[in-house]
């Protein structure tokens, strides 16, 4: 019984139409060790959203794929699939890759694992996918926070879970945020100022009061979509930080 079965899988796998993908943009998320020289791949592409892949030979001694497949470089992706996971067929660089360092390295760690939570596979993303790159550009440049908090807007917004901020908003006045009913006026709750809002309408908050209320506000939002779950880049920034 359990060789038919596994006859049965094989030849209905053989009999799916197969995708074919030739050199699409990407970026490279996640990488884990896969059998003995292989590569489970977790990838945001330009056109196909979050897709998993496995890499064949990926992790061998002499596999030209291993300094390749490195985050943070910009990637020209081809693959086969004929279900959730499919196969690489070939990469090549897009472009330079970014060098991160320090507390930049960790948050990119937890753009990575944002995306790997929020995003569902082969669920098109192309304005994630840009916003990637910028976010990612910027880490390895000026403004590195400011991009962080640009970057959750954009992918809340990409999700449908955009912050209504529709209204007039007195800079001087306190708000409370409200997950069910979005801004109301008022105190309680999650409090947040008419500034901190005109600021996260407009997406300039580089004055560093405003974006600290912004980066509150918007993480409450984030964990809400995660229901709990802890980011591990977040505790290990944290971490990092005590120990300075």
């Amino acid at each position: 019984m359990r060789r038919w079965n596994a006859w049965r899988s094989a030849t209905a796998e053989a009999e799916m139409p197969r995708e074919r993908v030739t050199l699409e943009p990407a970026w490279l998320l996640a990488r884990r060790p896969y059998r003995e020289t292989s590569a489970l791949l977790e990838l945001l592409t330009a056109e196909h959203g979050r897709v998993g892949l496995v890499a064949r030979g990926a992790s061998g001694a002499r596999s030209k794929l291993r300094g390749m497949l490195q985050m943070f470089q910009p990637l020209l992706v081809s693959w086969t699939a004929s279900g959730d996971l499919g196969t690489l067929t070939g990469v090549e660089s897009a472009g330079r890759g970014m060098e991160l360092a320090g507390e930049r390295v960790f948050f990119g760690w937890y753009v990575n694992e944002l995306l790997l939570r929020l995003l569902e596979r082969h669920a098109p993303q192309p304005e994630v996918h840009a916003a990637y790159g910028t976010v990612v550009a910027a880490l390895a440049g000026e403004g590195a926070e400011t991009a962080l908090r640009r970057f959750e807007v954009t992918l809340l917004e990409a999700l449908g879970y955009g912050l209504p901020l529709e209204g007039v908003f007195d800079p001087s006045a306190r708000y409370r945020w409200d997950p069910e009913q979005g801004v109301q006026p008022g105190g309680g709750g999650r409090e947040v100022s008419g500034a901190a809002l005109l600021a996260l309408r407009s997406g300039q908050f580089e004055a560093p009061d405003t974006r600290r209320e912004v980066q509150a506000l918007l993480r409450t939002a984030i964990d809400r979509r995660l229901d709990g779950r802890e980011l591990k880049a977040r505790r290990l920034l944290r971490e990092m930080r005590q120990r300075s």
